[in-house]
């Protein structure tokens, strides 16, 4: 079967020989030489020095959330994972979503502000698929009404947009190191704040609240432990290479499904994408659902990412319409990318779905 991704894994003795710096000095976790290492590579290739590496991209949201001590609605994209909004349930905030637009399946920036109330203290968005959100924009909106800007990055690892990290903008940026991402540490989340203090409030709440046996504030266990830094230093040198290779892939299906009648989102000018996804939309959900099918009894694996719309959750209590997001939600789904995905497999897969949607592609 050919998975809709597949975890990049660097050679074994590299791996390992990291891993046995840890193994040989006994320290494991808190905060341990290969995490601080680590760190340091991120710092310098993201270009911010307030940054820390965390257990998993989910997490980091919420502490994003209580950094700023907010309560009451946020202004969220209701094409995400499901991850952004229940962080936002988690942390009891009520979130609002806005309707995105249907170029690169971002927030529609006029449905935003028109979202903004006396009860809205916070700003969440994602960079669906590693495309940039107008950040220029956003931050103006959020610099009009006194509100700070938290970006889910999940997907943004890599991008570059107008000359700088994906990551360094906003109030507070996450990111995901899960396995399925471009880079990875098996399991990981990375959380990058603009403000000195807010960072120092970060620092605190990812290690109990506390720096030995000094106490400061409220905190949980957000840390990563050694083995998984040790992945993330393997996986680090590779991470060009990872993206040049996705990027061939990515080129590939674009050209075998230049006719086929798909769609897909394009980025903002100014943006140097990662190559993460490569998402498609259908001319309706009935058609991909085919295409789904006739894929898989072909053992070949796509995902509906995203769906459903996030403001049809059935454990959302008002009720919000999101007609775009909708409607794309339904129809999108993501196809294999990975590297070293084989030009064959590529091949086929395109053959299938030109196949089944009656294309001359």
């Amino acid at each position: 079967m050919i998975q809709v991704t597949k975890t990049f894994l660097p050679p074994w003795d590299e791996y390992t020989s990291i891993l046995r710096r840890a193994w040989d000095s006994g320290w494991i976790t808190n905060n341990g030489e290969l995490l601080v290492e680590l760190e340091k590579k991120l710092k310098h290739h993201i270009v911010n020095n307030n940054l820390f590496i965390c257990n998993n991209g989910t997490i980091v949201l919420q502490m994003a959330l209580k950094a700023f001590r907010i309560s009451g609605e946020v202004i969220t994209t209701p094409f995400s994972y499901v991850a952004t909004t229940n962080a936002i349930l988690w942390e009891k905030c009520t979130p609002v979503f806005a309707d995105i637009n249907d170029t690169d399946f971002n927030i529609d920036i006029s449905n935003l502000e028109e979202k903004i109330t006396s009860s809205t203290r916070a700003i969440m968005l994602t960079h669906v698929y590693g495309n940039p959100c107008d950040t220029e924009a956003i931050e103006a909106i959020a610099a009009k009404h006194n509100l700070p800007v938290i970006y889910d990055g999940a997907h943004a690892f890599g991008v570059n947009y107008k000359n700088k990290s994906l990551l360094s903008y906003g109030d507070i940026s996450t990111c995901s190191f899960h396995a399925t991402k471009l880079f990875h540490m098996v399991e990981g989340g990375l959380i990058i704040c603009k403000d000195e203090s807010i960072a120092r409030k970060v620092m605190l709440y990812r290690q109990f609240g506390h720096v030995y046996d000094d106490y400061f504030s409220e905190g949980i266990n957000a840390k990563n432990s050694e083995f998984h830094a040790a992945m993330g230093l393997a996986v680090m040198p590779y991470i060009n290479d990872i993206i040049q290779n996705r990027k061939v892939t990515h080129s590939q299906y674009l050209k075998l499904l230049s006719s086929s009648g798909l769609k897909f989102p394009v980025a903002l000018t100014g943006t140097e994408p990662n190559y993460g996804y490569f998402p498609v939309l259908f001319e309706s959900e009935a058609q991909m659902l085919a295409v789904k099918e006739m894929l898989f009894e072909n053992g070949i694996n796509i995902r509906r990412y995203f769906y459903p719309s996030l403001n049809k959750l059935p454990y959302i209590n008002s009720k919000q319409d999101c007609p775009v997001s909708e409607n794309i939600s339904s129809r999108v789904a993501c196809l294999p990318l990975y590297y070293n995905l084989a030009k064959s497999d590529v091949e086929r897969i395109c053959e299938v779905i030109c196949h089944q949607i009656s294309s001359t592609c």
